[in-house]
């Protein structure tokens, strides 16, 4: 299921017909959430419930989500200081870093990335490449949560042609 769903998004988003605008929103992710676990978890899409030991405070998911995307959305339109890469990068780090769900958190998050990372290119040419060094990248994840910083984490993350 959670190929389908990343096979239909990426051709959306290939198309132009899901924006920036439009990924960058709290309601997307749950869509993306629930569209990728719906069959597996009755609680897919639904914001974590109870405090684990990353993430933010349950009651604070939805208000961090919606200030991180506005943030996100306004420095992407108004300065020229992130590359596409870093943008995608940023935004999974940032979503990591609320935990807005039980489980499924990384999946979810890294296909938002991709999604991102397409729309923003112009041309669109590269995706991430996933296949990491687990332990340097929950390092740089750290990282990126106490800086904010997405430039060490993009440049670890490597990327290759869409068509690969």
């Amino acid at each position: 299921m959670q190929q389908q769903v990343a096979e239909e998004l990426l051709t959306s988003v290939l198309a132009g017909a899901v924006p920036l605008d439009v990924l960058l929103n709290d309601n997307f992710l749950r869509d993306l959430h629930h569209r990728m676990y719906g069959e597996i978890w009755s609680w897919a899409g639904r914001w974590r419930q109870r405090d684990v030991n990353i993430g933010v405070s349950p009651d604070q998911i939805a208000v961090q989500l919606r200030i991180t995307f506005d943030n996100i959305r306004y420095r992407w339109a108004h300065t020229d200081d992130w590359t596409a890469r870093q943008l995608g990068i940023a935004v999974h780090a940032e979503t990591v870093r609320i935990h807005p769900f039980t489980d499924g958190n990384g999946r979810s998050t890294r296909l938002l990335a991709d999604l991102v990372f397409i729309a923003a290119q112009d041309p669109v040419a590269m995706q991430y490449d996933w296949n990491l060094d687990k332990r340097r990248y929950v390092d740089l994840l750290r990282e990126f949560d106490a800086h904010r910083d997405p430039q060490k984490l993009a440049g670890f993350i490597e990327v290759q042609p869409i068509d690969e």
